[in-house]
């Protein structure tokens, strides 16, 4: 007599997407991204998002007029790591070294520096498989922004693998700074500095 597991029919194969498909997912205002070929869709940000995005990216592109290293670009623009793996990160910022991975349309390959700002519906995804795959590309620096908390936590790539060195508040009057970024230092309170 057969067995349950004979019963059942095999697994239907998991289907992989690509940037072709990527290039043909509609323009509805949300974030589409692919992560080793599995699609993932999220809704448009909050206000606190988008004004913790636009504060880091004054702070990053004042110091980088200054401070002629690189550039910094915020979202939406696409990341292509692999043909299986091309994401939208919230911020990212590309040093001059780096500049032959800059296209007029996307990255390929991988920016020095990414940030991605929390949300409810961002928070597994960014702490945990976003993480993995900027530490697989070697992204030399990862920052996790968290705007429940006020706190900003960092990766580094250190050897072949992130390490986190800091996990900054704002409450405690943390200051940003980064190898990447010589003489560089944003207060948090500033990052979180409400818009209105």
């Amino acid at each position: 007599m057969p067995s349950g597991d004979e019963l059942r029919p095999p697994p239907a194969p998991s289907v992989k997407f690509t940037y072709e498909d990527f290039l043909n997912f509609p323009d509805d205002g949300k974030r589409h991204e692919i992560i080793d070929g599995e699609h993932f869709v999220t809704p448009s940000p909050n206000m606190k998002h988008q004004a913790l995005s636009a504060n880091l990216t004054a702070i990053l592109w004042t110091y980088l007029k200054t401070h002629p290293l690189g550039a910094v670009f915020a979202a939406p623009f696409d990341v292509v790591f692999s043909d299986l793996d091309v994401v939208e990160p919230d911020l990212l910022y590309v040093s001059r070294e780096r500049a032959g991975v800059l296209t007029e349309k996307d990255v390929r390959g991988a920016p020095d520096l990414v940030v991605e700002i929390l949300s409810p519906s961002t928070r597994k995804i960014d702490e945990l498989t976003k993480r993995k795959l900027y530490e697989r590309f070697e992204v030399q620096e990862y920052w996790l922004v968290d705007p429940e908390l006020d706190t900003v936590k960092v990766y580094r790539h250190i050897g072949e693998t992130f390490a986190r060195v800091a996990e900054l508040g704002a409450e405690a009057g943390d200051m940003l700074t980064t190898p990447l970024l010589p003489s560089f230092s944003a207060p948090l309170a500033d990052i979180f500095a409400s818009p209105i």
